[in-house]
């Protein structure tokens, strides 16, 4: 590498770090969160709606946007989310790139770009999706069947299936670990935390991440029992999995234990918009 190459290189990474920590990101990317919260409170609530009978609604992010969509201002507050879902995105991206500094064990560092790396991209889906929502009217049902069965066309696709299922277990499996062990406060400045804040978030996250967890876990095995029964009506998202959940023997408790979970989950979102460490 020459040295006007690694001149420029050394710019960029600055221009990223400087980027990374910026007034502006850091704003958009606690929205961001606040926006995950929203969204996984109104699953909660629309999961709990579904066990009671009270109603038929998508429990997914799909019913939740339509939540939003319906309520006064909807359209403004769906536009917000996407800034902030893409803000989110930008900035773990970006951490992906020049982040981690503090890791001195160099796999370990490039493990968690690699998982940074990849929460950005997803939120550059979910930001899309969320516009493409916007755009539609409120179409698109989330349900991964008919990418299954497409991807199933292709000589390799029911591995590939497969391999997706695994990999969406093993996020499900992490999550778990993460609520279990308590990894996220890691994450939070607790020092600035009341009392009452750290007495809620705490139980919220511990809960909400091992409540995830299961739902990924399980919607990650129905996908491998897609592929499996080279049968991609199996394959399911989050609404198809509460909803197989709630079918099942004591399935109204259940959907309700994943019900409060998620609703949880996004109570802890809010606390992590406002106390994590960026």
């Amino acid at each position: 590498m020459s040295v006007q190459t690694a001149r420029v290189a050394g710019e960029a990474r600055g221009k990223a770090k400087d980027a990374r920590h910026s007034r502006a990101l850091d704003l958009a990317a606690r929205v961001g969160l606040a926006g995950r919260g929203l969204v996984y409170l109104l699953i909660g609530v629309l999961a709990g709606q579904v066990a009671f009978g009270h109603s038929g609604a998508r429990t997914d992010r799909s019913g939740a946007l339509g939540e939003i969509r319906d309520k006064p201002f909807g359209t403004v507050v769906l536009v917000i989310l996407v800034l902030g879902f893409l803000g989110y995105a930008i900035w773990r991206l970006l951490d992906g790139a020049v982040g981690e500094q503090g890791e001195s064990d160099a796999k370990k560092r490039a493990a968690k770009r690699m998982v940074s790396v990849a929460r950005g991209v997803t939120y550059l889906v979910i930001a899309g999706s969320t516009i493409s929502f916007l755009a539609s009217g409120g179409g698109g049902s989330g349900d991964p069947a008919p990418w299954t069965a497409r991807v199933m066309r292709n000589d390799a696709g029911r591995f590939l299936v497969g391999a997706v299922g695994v990999v969406v277990v093993g996020i499900g499996i992490g999550m778990i670990i993460r609520g279990a062990r308590r990894k996220f406060e890691e994450k939070l400045r607790t020092e600035q935390m009341g009392a009452v804040a750290r007495k809620i978030a705490k139980p919220a996250g511990l809960a909400g991440y091992t409540v995830r967890g299961v739902v990924f876990g399980l919607a990650g095995v129905f996908v491998i029992k897609a592929a499996v029964e080279f049968d991609p009506k199996e394959a399911k998202g989050l609404d198809g999995t509460l909803k197989t959940l709630g079918n099942q023997a004591y399935g109204q408790w259940l959907l309700t234990l994943c019900a409060v979970g998620l609703a949880l989950f996004g109570i802890y979102s809010f606390f992590e918009a406002r106390y994590r460490r960026l």
